[in-house]
């Protein structure tokens, strides 16, 4: 399991169980039954997280077997089985909530992805995700998009260049066009894309040539004019406004 993974689930079942890995009432009304559960949808979704979840229940309990039902990226109806564990019944009974926030979150982002991948129903675009994640939780929710049909737009800013009229403002080294340059020559590997929110930023940065626009809160008809203005050079990216 990866590390950092790991760690989150170590702090999620201390959230819940404390240092001690203690459920007082398990505690209180001891018992050594056995069982098998079943974890089912409340409503139609598509699956993300389920390698997560399994991975809760063993960390809860390594003797616990937990078979994944259906696998990330399954479209599921409401009531359908995903995932079956067995074994002590105190112990699944102490992995329950964290399995299932970890399941509910990630299925809630790849179901909502994937109504918006459906709402734009056209092959050449893209469905972006943000940095806008939980902390901590950015790899898992960003692998969630994908199972929804999204694609991951860059994982944090250490993997690409985005130039904003904050960097810009505090930058003070002169036009769209030679931050763009200067970019280009510090990080040459990485992807190159500038923020606009008018046509006439739009002239100006097209003209340095950037790998990517972000066409930042436009209206549909501007937003027209926009991509025709990029069409067979950079890629645009549309972002705010879209609901």
């Amino acid at each position: 399991m990866d590390a950092c993974l790991h760690d989150l689930i170590e702090r999620a079942l201390v959230e819940d169980l404390g240092p001690e890995r203690l459920d007082a009432t398990c505690a209180a009304l001891a018992s050594d039954a056995v069982g098998s559960a079943v974890v089912r949808t409340r409503e139609d979704c598509r699956v993300a997280g389920m390698s997560v979840a399994a991975a809760v229940f063993r960390a809860v309990d390594e003797s616990l077997l937990v078979k994944v039902m259906m696998p990330d990226g399954s479209d599921v109806k409401a009531g359908d089985g995903v995932l079956e564990v067995s074994g002590r019944a105190t112990s699944m009974l102490m992995a329950e909530r964290t399995v299932l926030n970890f399941a509910q979150r990630l299925c809630g982002v790849a179901t909502l992805t994937r109504a918006f991948v459906r709402a734009a129903n056209r092959p050449e675009m893209a469905v972006l995700d943000t940095r806008k994640t939980t902390p901590g939780w950015r790899a898992l929710e960003k692998a969630a998009g994908v199972c929804g049909g999204g694609v991951n737009h860059r994982m944090g800013l250490f993997d690409a260049v985005m130039i904003k009229d904050n960097h810009l403002a505090l930058w003070g080294g002169g036009s769209i066009a030679k931050a763009v340059q200067t970019a280009r020559m510090r990080f040459p590997g990485l992807k190159i894309e500038v923020e606009v929110d008018t046509l006439d930023q739009l002239r100006e940065v097209l003209m340095a040539q950037p790998d990517w626009v972000l066409l930042d809160n436009m209206e549909p008809e501007r937003l027209r004019q926009a991509v025709e203005m990029c069409r067979g050079g950079c890629r645009t990216e549309a972002s705010g406004g879209i609901t």
